[in-house]
């Protein structure tokens, strides 16, 4: 069975060249987080949340879905009927933020198709939930992987099981 993280990449490039008019990508570029930027699941603003965030920008919209977790970015681009129109997805670069706590600096978005991802980490995203922190660089990525823990991949190399959503505490919810 075809990996679902490959056909969404196939299905964003087809779009990206789809949008292509004498040759020139006719992409959007990313926005600035700000205090309106809402997260698409959470329905929260994006700027009270630590981690690394997404924005997807979709065919005929010039605001994206923004996405407090990339991970959740990445669980949406792989859900049927959720992420057809999607052309572009952008992400945080961890390598040139300002710090886990507050990465909302402007122009260190990069295209999540470019990133290094490190996966299963010990820091904690969007919603204080298990996050994919993602590198345009990948020693950048070995480095923090070796710090908090995790393995470094590429978004094809994600797999249907890295995206399922793990409670980081299960215990507290434990009926005695």
């Amino acid at each position: 069975m075809k990996n679902l993280i490959q056909a969404v990449l196939g299905v964003m490039l087809a779009l990206t060249l789809i949008g292509c008019q004498d040759g020139e990508l006719s992409l959007p570029n990313p926005l600035a987080v700000t205090n309106e930027s809402i997260g698409n699941y959470c329905g929260m603003v994006l700027t009270e949340h630590a981690g690394p965030k997404a924005q997807v920008f979709e065919k005929h919209h010039s605001s994206p879905l923004w996405f407090s977790s990339v991970k959740d970015a990445i669980v949406y681009l792989t859900l049927p009927g959720e992420a057809q129109d999607a052309v572009v997805t952008y992400v945080h670069d961890m390598a040139k933020a300002e710090s886990w706590e507050n990465p909302q600096n402007d122009g260190i978005w990069i295209d999540v198709r470019d990133a290094y991802f490190v996966i299963g980490s010990q820091k904690l995203g969007g919603m204080g939930m298990p996050e994919f922190a993602p590198f345009s660089v990948a020693e950048k990525a070995a480095e923090f992987a070796k710090e908090h823990g995790g393995k470094v991949v590429r978004l094809s190399q994600i797999t249907n099981a890295d995206l399922a959503l793990v409670d980081p505490a299960p215990e507290m919810h434990s009926h005695n």
